[in-house]
């Protein structure tokens, strides 16, 4: 019998290898490990005691015990925490407590005042008697176990997943297992040892078997698997929200993105329908829900506005399968808001540089105006509206050179209005330019629509008659004359009409025989000249007449 404790440690000591060959160190192996090796200490103290005859040594090996044994409630209590994600029952004040009385106890049994904690039989302490801090030890022991169960009965009435309640159920069963011999090898050998003898190795076997329920555990439900535990640490740091139903609709699971802004928790029955759609989407929404309703095995997806959230939010909806079934589905959420944010803000500063381009249009269009104006300006007369000399100038320039090179004949008549000192004197100034725009409008209309009209002078009109021989020049001079002196002015506060008549100098260019080599400005300065004396041969020869010069 003295070897049931040996072999028992030596058992546990295999399973302790096992473990921690066989899978990766997390937090929650380490404290199992930790656990684990308290498991393997106690049969190994049990051992050691019943292997030597000294006192001191048995003594030590009891005291290693029962220390133990406080370690091995702690830890029982840390793993349990850690397996069931309630590490808010230890908190630093409830910690403080459990890890004081732990140490009191545990300076009790190795000062052991007065034997109060154990006393020798025999001379020896394979057989023994406890005193009151034994009982406390007890007490403490038996309270860690209680809080324990407190804890993984929370955890299976808690809407904790399937594959957590198969752990948490394990651990309840090794707890019960390990309480179970502890009590009842407290109750046989210590309470009732005078009236029966020792029955060696119960706790150490009871540790055994709540050990196995824990390999159990750990090579089937795979406890401390990795990836799996990964996987929920990747869920729950993901932004978006995942919320995912069983076959029933009924959420299995949230995280913690989306579990503080859902008004669900795990267990509780989704429903679709109660989701918003937005105006412009109730459409897509009504395809969400037919597709979502009535073929489960398609992924689909749709944006709605959360009431409750202010937000909007893009859901996706995907089936889990499982051999060709469908076993449940996954929801995301995804908020929006953001980029709804920022659509309607660049909708909004688009329109305000669309504003801005029609403001720059409206401004280009009347610089443009602007431009066209100081444009007219700078080539018409003020006064009558007709071309200036220096815009016939630059024209002329171009035409002669186009004039020359193709040899078609062209005509300029200049004209001078008779007299017209002397209906300034009689009637004023301002007459005057009356007169002087009734004959640029007569002058105007007797012209074709290529022919030019220009001021040269104070009365002094230059026309340009493109594309024009000698004997059409005539007949259009002729008419302009006729035209001007049938104008009867018609002038505010004066009973009469006042008539003119014009002297005209007539150019005709109808032979290109003649190598022009002179520059156009230069030719057109001869031709002006030519014209000029044709005038003055008019005015000189009485007025009212044209003279005319051919070449």
């Amino acid at each position: 019998m003295t070897w049931i404790d040996l072999l028992l440690f030596f058992v546990l000591f295999v399973l302790f290898i096992y473990i921690f060959a066989s899978v990766r160190i997390t937090s929650l192996h380490k404290a199992y490990l930790i656990f684990h090796f308290t498991m393997m200490l106690w049969p190994f103290c049990q051992f050691a005691i019943k292997m030597t005859d000294d006192p001191g040594v048995q003594l030590f090996y009891v005291k290693l015990a029962f220390i133990d044994s406080v370690l091995l409630a702690i830890g029982w209590l840390l793993f349990t925490i850690l397996l069931t994600s309630t590490s808010h029952h230890l908190r630093k004040k409830n910690a403080l407590i459990l890890y004081t009385l732990a140490a009191l106890i545990i300076l009790g049994v190795i000062v052991n005042p007065n034997e109060s904690f154990v006393l020798p039989m025999h001379g020896g302490y394979i057989e023994r008697t406890y005193g009151p801090i034994f009982w406390l030890l007890i007490i403490y022991l038996t309270s860690v176990v209680a809080i324990s169960l407190h804890i993984i009965y929370s955890a299976l009435v808690s809407n904790t997943t399937q594959r957590i309640k198969k752990q948490v159920a394990h651990v309840l069963k090794g707890v019960l297992v390990l309480a179970a011999f502890v009590l009842l090898d407290v109750f046989l050998n210590v309470v009732l040892f005078k009236s029966q003898p020792v029955i060696p190795g119960m706790t150490s076997l009871g540790i055994l078997i709540s050990a196995i329920f824990f390999v159990i555990a750990i090579h089937r439900d795979k406890i401390f698997d990795l990836v799996t535990i990964a996987h929920q640490d990747i869920i729950d740091t993901i932004t978006q929200g995942i919320l995912v139903l069983d076959d029933n609709e009924t959420v299995v699971e949230i995280n913690r993105s989306l579990s503080p802004k859902i008004n669900l928790q795990i267990g509780d029955h989704f429903d679709v329908s109660t989701l918003t759609p937005m105006e412009q989407t109730v459409s897509a929404f009504r395809l969400f829900l037919h597709t979502y309703l009535n073929q489960p095995m398609e992924r689909t997806e749709v944006e709605v506005f959360y009431t409750s959230l202010h937000a909007y939010i893009n859901i996706t909806a995907a089936p889990i399968v499982v051999g060709e079934i469908m076993v449940g589905r996954i929801l995301t959420f995804q908020d929006r808001s953001e980029l709804h944010r920022l659509i309607a803000e660049t909708n909004h500063q688009n329109e305000i540089l669309q504003e801005r381009n029609l403001a720059l249009i409206e401004i280009q269009n009347e610089l443009s105006q602007t431009n066209q104006k100081l444009k007219r300006m700078a080539i018409t007369d003020s006064l009558t509206g007709c071309y200036n000399r220096h815009y016939l100038t630059q024209h002329l320039e171009h035409e002669i050179i186009e004039n020359m090179k193709f040899k078609q004949p062209f005509a300029i008549i200049l004209l001078d209005i008779d007299f017209f000192k002397t209906v300034n004197d009689n009637y004023g100034h301002l007459v005057g330019d009356v007169v002087i725009c009734s004959t640029v409008e007569v002058i105007k209309q007797s012209l074709r629509e290529t022919d030019i009209l220009a001021r040269y002078g104070g009365e002094e009109f230059i026309v340009y008659l493109p594309n024009t021989n000698h004997t059409q020049a005539n007949r259009w001079a002729e008419h302009i004359k006729f035209m001007i002196e049938a104008n009867k002015v018609h002038v505010d506060d004066i009973a009469h009409s006042v008539s003119i008549t014009v002297s005209m100098g007539l150019l005709s260019i109808n032979n290109f025989a003649e190598q022009y080599t002179e520059s156009p400005t230069n030719q057109l300065s001869d031709l002006f000249e030519s014209v000029d004396k044709a005038l003055y041969q008019a005015k000189n020869a009485g007025r009212n007449q044209i003279v005319e010069i051919i070449r």
